[in-house]
């Protein structure tokens, strides 16, 4: 079992930056693949940002060049640098931890963290 807490949403201006963490329980943290989904009112739960066990990261099309995802496996730890906020980056942001093995796999939710980017 593994708890994902998040913390660092806020309110913010455009053009203005947060940084977004996920604490995660449990010694397995380094063989998890790590996700930051976000949710809009009214919208479905998208993906933004992931990192593999192995460090490889992917982004959504429309953060690339201004979202970084990282991790720091001694601290259970992933993060989210947000750059060059928009309002359109309104949303619940959840952390997500996925674990692949042969035949099955887990996978696990934080509880969001708000972000607000006002115009």
């Amino acid at each position: 079992q593994v708890q994902l807490v998040e913390s660092g949403g806020g309110l913010v201006q455009a053009g203005g930056s947060l940084r977004l963490s996920c604490a995660a329980s449990g010694s397995a943290f380094s063989r998890y693949d790590m996700n930051w989904y976000r949710q809009a009112p009214g919208k479905q739960r998208d993906l933004v940002a992931g990192i593999t066990r192995s460090g490889s990261t992917n982004y959504v099309d429309s953060v690339k060049g201004r979202f970084t995802i990282s991790r720091d496996n001694a601290k259970n730890t992933v993060y989210l640098q947000m750059n060059g906020l928009k309002p359109e980056d309104t949303a619940v942001y959840y952390c997500n931890a996925v674990l692949r093995v042969p035949g099955g796999g887990s996978n696990y939710w934080g509880q969001g963290t708000q972000v607000t980017v006002s115009s």
